[in-house]
Protein backbone atom coordinates (compact mmCIF):
# COMPACT_ATOMS: atom_id res chain seq x y z
CA UNK A 1 0.00 0.00 0.00
CA UNK A 2 1.28 3.47 -0.82
CA UNK A 3 2.15 5.74 2.13
CA UNK A 4 -0.64 8.25 2.67
CA UNK A 5 0.96 10.51 5.25
CA UNK A 6 0.48 14.23 4.64
CA UNK A 7 3.25 16.12 2.91
CA UNK A 8 5.07 19.37 3.61
CA UNK A 9 4.59 21.28 6.84
CA UNK A 10 1.99 18.85 8.18
CA UNK A 11 4.36 15.91 7.77
CA UNK A 12 7.17 17.83 9.44
CA UNK A 13 4.97 18.67 12.40
CA UNK A 14 3.93 15.04 12.83
CA UNK A 15 7.54 13.88 12.64
CA UNK A 16 8.64 16.48 15.21
CA UNK A 17 5.94 15.41 17.66
CA UNK A 18 6.58 11.71 17.05
CA UNK A 19 10.22 12.36 17.90
CA UNK A 20 9.00 14.19 20.99
CA UNK A 21 7.13 11.08 22.11
CA UNK A 22 10.14 8.77 21.75
CA UNK A 23 12.63 11.24 23.22
CA UNK A 24 10.20 12.14 26.00
CA UNK A 25 9.89 8.48 26.92
CA UNK A 26 13.68 8.13 27.16
CA UNK A 27 14.11 11.38 29.11
CA UNK A 28 11.48 10.38 31.66
CA UNK A 29 13.04 6.94 31.97
CA UNK A 30 16.57 8.31 32.45
CA UNK A 31 15.43 10.96 34.93
CA UNK A 32 13.27 8.57 36.94
CA UNK A 33 15.74 5.68 37.04
CA UNK A 34 17.93 7.57 39.52
CA UNK A 35 15.17 7.61 42.14
CA UNK A 36 13.38 4.36 41.32
CA UNK A 37 12.14 2.58 44.47
CA UNK A 38 12.94 5.59 46.67
CA UNK A 39 10.30 7.38 48.74
CA UNK A 40 9.69 11.11 48.32
CA UNK A 41 11.29 11.69 51.73
CA UNK A 42 14.41 9.78 50.70
CA UNK A 43 14.59 11.74 47.44
CA UNK A 44 14.34 15.06 49.28
CA UNK A 45 17.02 14.01 51.78
CA UNK A 46 19.46 13.05 49.01
CA UNK A 47 18.72 15.53 46.23
CA UNK A 48 16.32 18.15 47.51
CA UNK A 49 14.36 18.26 44.26
CA UNK A 50 15.64 15.69 41.78
CA UNK A 51 15.75 17.53 38.46
CA UNK A 52 18.94 16.38 36.72
CA UNK A 53 19.73 13.38 34.54
CA UNK A 54 22.61 12.07 36.60
CA UNK A 55 22.50 8.27 36.49
CA UNK A 56 23.10 6.21 39.60
CA UNK A 57 20.15 4.76 41.45
CA UNK A 58 19.82 1.14 42.47
CA UNK A 59 20.95 0.05 39.00
CA UNK A 60 24.07 2.27 39.22
CA UNK A 61 23.49 3.58 35.73
CA UNK A 62 25.88 5.88 33.89
CA UNK A 63 24.44 9.37 33.36
CA UNK A 64 21.96 9.40 30.50
CA UNK A 65 21.42 5.64 30.42
CA UNK A 66 17.89 4.26 30.12
CA UNK A 67 16.22 1.12 31.43
CA UNK A 68 13.85 -1.53 30.14
CA UNK A 69 11.08 1.04 29.60
CA UNK A 70 12.92 2.54 26.64
CA UNK A 71 14.70 -0.52 25.31
CA UNK A 72 11.48 -2.56 25.25
CA UNK A 73 9.86 0.29 23.32
CA UNK A 74 12.73 -0.03 20.84
CA UNK A 75 11.91 -3.76 20.53
CA UNK A 76 8.28 -2.87 19.80
CA UNK A 77 9.45 -0.36 17.18
CA UNK A 78 11.71 -2.94 15.53
CA UNK A 79 8.74 -5.31 15.26
CA UNK A 80 6.50 -2.69 13.72
CA UNK A 81 9.17 -1.77 11.19
CA UNK A 82 9.80 -5.40 10.27
CA UNK A 83 6.18 -6.48 9.77
CA UNK A 84 3.23 -4.67 8.18
CA UNK A 85 0.77 -6.43 10.48
CA UNK A 86 2.58 -7.88 13.52
CA UNK A 87 0.92 -10.36 15.82
CA UNK A 88 1.76 -11.68 19.28
CA UNK A 89 4.37 -14.13 17.99
CA UNK A 90 6.27 -11.31 16.27
CA UNK A 91 6.38 -9.29 19.48
CA UNK A 92 7.24 -12.37 21.54
CA UNK A 93 10.26 -13.09 19.35
CA UNK A 94 11.37 -9.47 19.64
CA UNK A 95 11.07 -9.52 23.43
CA UNK A 96 12.92 -12.82 23.57
CA UNK A 97 15.78 -11.31 21.54
CA UNK A 98 15.70 -8.23 23.77
CA UNK A 99 15.99 -10.37 26.91
CA UNK A 100 18.86 -12.37 25.41
CA UNK A 101 20.72 -9.08 24.89
CA UNK A 102 21.03 -8.84 28.71
CA UNK A 103 19.30 -5.51 29.35
CA UNK A 104 20.11 -3.61 32.52
CA UNK A 105 16.75 -4.49 34.09
CA UNK A 106 13.82 -6.83 33.45
CA UNK A 107 10.49 -6.67 35.28
CA UNK A 108 9.29 -9.87 36.91
CA UNK A 109 6.07 -10.08 34.88
CA UNK A 110 7.96 -9.46 31.64
CA UNK A 111 10.50 -12.13 32.51
CA UNK A 112 7.78 -14.68 33.25
CA UNK A 113 6.01 -13.95 29.98
CA UNK A 114 9.13 -14.25 27.86
CA UNK A 115 10.26 -17.42 29.66
CA UNK A 116 6.83 -18.93 29.10
CA UNK A 117 7.15 -18.20 25.37
CA UNK A 118 10.54 -19.91 25.33
CA UNK A 119 9.18 -23.01 27.08
CA UNK A 120 5.86 -23.39 25.29
CA UNK A 121 6.01 -21.38 22.09
CA UNK A 122 2.75 -19.70 23.14
CA UNK A 123 2.99 -15.98 22.50
CA UNK A 124 0.18 -14.77 24.78
CA UNK A 125 -0.01 -15.26 28.51
CA UNK A 126 -3.38 -16.32 29.96
CA UNK A 127 -5.61 -13.80 31.76
CA UNK A 128 -4.17 -12.86 35.14
CA UNK A 129 -4.81 -10.72 38.21
CA UNK A 130 -1.34 -9.22 37.69
CA UNK A 131 -2.18 -5.73 36.44
CA UNK A 132 1.36 -4.48 35.96
CA UNK A 133 2.53 -1.45 33.99
CA UNK A 134 5.09 -3.15 31.73
CA UNK A 135 2.86 -3.30 28.66
CA UNK A 136 1.91 0.37 28.92
CA UNK A 137 5.43 1.72 29.34
CA UNK A 138 6.50 0.45 25.90
CA UNK A 139 3.48 1.40 23.75
CA UNK A 140 4.63 4.72 22.24
CA UNK A 141 5.78 3.15 18.93
CA UNK A 142 2.28 1.70 18.46
CA UNK A 143 0.81 5.19 18.71
CA UNK A 144 3.18 6.59 16.08
CA UNK A 145 2.98 3.72 13.59
CA UNK A 146 -0.83 3.51 13.73
CA UNK A 147 -1.79 7.16 13.50
CA UNK A 148 -5.02 7.23 11.52
CA UNK A 149 -5.55 3.47 11.72
CA UNK A 150 -9.02 2.09 12.46
CA UNK A 151 -9.65 1.69 16.21
CA UNK A 152 -9.99 -2.07 15.87
CA UNK A 153 -6.55 -2.27 14.24
CA UNK A 154 -4.97 -0.16 16.97
CA UNK A 155 -6.61 -2.32 19.62
CA UNK A 156 -5.50 -5.58 18.01
CA UNK A 157 -1.86 -4.61 17.55
CA UNK A 158 -1.53 -2.76 20.87
CA UNK A 159 -2.89 -5.74 22.76
CA UNK A 160 -0.79 -8.17 20.71
CA UNK A 161 2.34 -6.61 22.21
CA UNK A 162 0.77 -6.21 25.64
CA UNK A 163 -0.40 -9.78 26.09
CA UNK A 164 2.95 -11.36 25.43
CA UNK A 165 3.62 -10.46 29.07
CA UNK A 166 0.48 -8.85 30.57
CA UNK A 167 -3.14 -9.93 30.23
CA UNK A 168 -5.45 -7.99 32.51
CA UNK A 169 -8.38 -5.66 31.75
CA UNK A 170 -6.83 -2.75 33.66
CA UNK A 171 -3.48 -3.08 31.87
CA UNK A 172 -5.27 -3.45 28.53
CA UNK A 173 -7.31 -0.30 29.17
CA UNK A 174 -4.36 1.79 30.31
CA UNK A 175 -2.28 0.72 27.30
CA UNK A 176 -5.01 1.58 24.83
CA UNK A 177 -5.74 4.94 26.43
CA UNK A 178 -2.05 5.89 26.61
CA UNK A 179 -1.77 5.06 22.90
CA UNK A 180 -4.73 7.39 22.38
CA UNK A 181 -3.18 10.15 24.49
CA UNK A 182 0.10 9.98 22.57
CA UNK A 183 -1.80 10.14 19.29
CA UNK A 184 -3.84 13.09 20.57
CA UNK A 185 -0.60 14.87 21.41
CA UNK A 186 0.95 14.20 18.01
CA UNK A 187 -2.20 15.36 16.24
CA UNK A 188 -2.27 18.69 18.07
CA UNK A 189 -5.29 18.08 20.32
CA UNK A 190 -3.42 19.62 23.24
CA UNK A 191 -3.91 19.17 26.94
CA UNK A 192 -7.70 19.21 26.58
CA UNK A 193 -7.58 16.22 24.28
CA UNK A 194 -5.25 14.33 26.60
CA UNK A 195 -7.29 15.06 29.73
CA UNK A 196 -10.52 14.20 27.92
CA UNK A 197 -9.10 10.74 27.29
CA UNK A 198 -8.00 10.53 30.92
CA UNK A 199 -11.58 11.19 32.02
CA UNK A 200 -12.84 8.61 29.52
CA UNK A 201 -10.50 6.05 31.10
CA UNK A 202 -11.86 6.90 34.54
CA UNK A 203 -15.43 6.64 33.30
CA UNK A 204 -14.76 3.16 31.92
CA UNK A 205 -12.64 2.06 34.91
CA UNK A 206 -13.31 4.23 38.00
CA UNK A 207 -10.31 2.81 39.86
CA UNK A 208 -8.13 5.12 37.71
CA UNK A 209 -9.71 8.22 39.31
CA UNK A 210 -6.90 10.76 39.55
CA UNK A 211 -8.49 13.99 40.77
CA UNK A 212 -8.22 13.01 44.39
CA UNK A 213 -5.56 13.22 47.10
CA UNK A 214 -2.10 13.43 45.47
CA UNK A 215 -0.48 10.02 45.34
CA UNK A 216 3.16 9.22 45.87
CA UNK A 217 5.45 6.19 45.97
CA UNK A 218 3.55 4.34 43.20
CA UNK A 219 4.09 0.63 42.72
CA UNK A 220 4.20 -1.23 39.42
CA UNK A 221 0.42 -1.74 39.68
CA UNK A 222 -1.02 0.00 36.62
CA UNK A 223 -3.67 1.87 38.61
CA UNK A 224 -1.02 3.41 40.90
CA UNK A 225 1.10 4.24 37.85
CA UNK A 226 -1.65 5.93 35.87
CA UNK A 227 -3.00 7.92 38.82
CA UNK A 228 0.43 9.46 39.36
CA UNK A 229 1.01 10.05 35.64
CA UNK A 230 -2.37 11.72 35.16
CA UNK A 231 -2.08 13.80 38.30
CA UNK A 232 1.28 15.16 37.18
CA UNK A 233 0.00 15.96 33.69
CA UNK A 234 -3.13 17.57 35.14
CA UNK A 235 -1.46 19.95 37.61
CA UNK A 236 1.62 21.12 35.68
CA UNK A 237 2.08 23.46 32.74
CA UNK A 238 5.20 22.20 30.96
CA UNK A 239 7.02 19.04 29.95
CA UNK A 240 9.83 19.72 32.40
CA UNK A 241 7.66 20.54 35.41
CA UNK A 242 5.52 17.45 34.86
CA UNK A 243 8.50 15.09 34.70
CA UNK A 244 10.09 16.65 37.77
CA UNK A 245 6.81 16.31 39.64
CA UNK A 246 6.19 12.69 38.68
CA UNK A 247 9.67 11.30 39.38
CA UNK A 248 9.92 13.10 42.73
CA UNK A 249 6.92 11.10 43.84
CA UNK A 250 9.29 8.12 43.91
CA UNK A 251 8.31 4.49 43.62
CA UNK A 252 8.39 3.08 40.09
CA UNK A 253 9.77 6.40 38.89
CA UNK A 254 11.43 5.27 35.67
CA UNK A 255 8.10 3.96 34.38
CA UNK A 256 5.95 6.87 35.58
CA UNK A 257 8.57 9.17 34.05
CA UNK A 258 8.62 7.23 30.78
CA UNK A 259 4.83 7.24 30.34
CA UNK A 260 4.50 10.90 31.31
CA UNK A 261 7.39 11.79 29.00
CA UNK A 262 5.91 9.93 26.03
CA UNK A 263 2.51 11.59 26.39
CA UNK A 264 3.79 15.12 26.94
CA UNK A 265 6.67 14.72 24.49
CA UNK A 266 4.06 13.91 21.86
CA UNK A 267 2.07 16.98 22.87
CA UNK A 268 4.93 19.49 23.04
CA UNK A 269 7.20 18.08 20.32
CA UNK A 270 10.96 17.67 20.14
CA UNK A 271 11.68 21.40 19.87
CA UNK A 272 10.11 22.06 23.29
CA UNK A 273 12.07 19.41 25.19
CA UNK A 274 14.67 20.75 27.66
CA UNK A 275 18.04 21.03 25.95
CA UNK A 276 19.96 20.36 29.16
CA UNK A 277 18.18 17.01 29.45
CA UNK A 278 18.59 16.13 25.77
CA UNK A 279 22.31 16.84 25.98
CA UNK A 280 22.56 14.59 29.06
CA UNK A 281 20.86 11.66 27.35
CA UNK A 282 23.25 9.07 25.92
CA UNK A 283 23.87 10.03 22.29
CA UNK A 284 23.09 6.55 20.98
CA UNK A 285 19.77 6.52 22.83
CA UNK A 286 18.81 9.92 21.42
CA UNK A 287 19.79 8.79 17.93
CA UNK A 288 17.71 5.63 18.23
CA UNK A 289 14.69 7.62 19.44
CA UNK A 290 14.83 9.95 16.44
CA UNK A 291 15.45 7.17 13.92
CA UNK A 292 12.64 5.03 15.28
CA UNK A 293 10.24 7.97 15.26
CA UNK A 294 11.14 8.82 11.66
CA UNK A 295 10.92 5.19 10.55
CA UNK A 296 7.57 4.67 12.23
CA UNK A 297 6.23 7.81 10.59
CA UNK A 298 7.36 6.54 7.20
CA UNK A 299 5.76 3.18 7.97
CA UNK A 300 2.35 4.87 8.38
CA UNK A 301 0.01 3.29 5.86
CA UNK A 302 -3.35 4.59 7.02
CA UNK A 303 -5.54 7.25 5.39
CA UNK A 304 -4.85 10.38 7.35
CA UNK A 305 -7.09 13.32 8.25
CA UNK A 306 -5.70 16.44 9.94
Amino acid sequence: MQCLWPAGAAAQRIRQHARGAMLGLALGDALGATVEFMTPREIRALYGCHAQIRGGGWLRLPPGQVTDDTTMAFAVADTLLASPDPGPADFARAFDAWMRSKPVDIGNTVRRGVMRFRRTGEACVPPSDDAGNGATMRCAPIAIALLGAPPETIRRIALSQARVTHHNPLTDAATLFVVGMIQAGILGHGIRGVIALAHALVKAYPSFHFRAKPQSNPTGYIVDTMRVVLQSIDITDSFESALIDVVNRGGDADTTGAITGAILGAMYGESALPLHWLSALRPDVATHCRRYADGLCERGLWPFAL
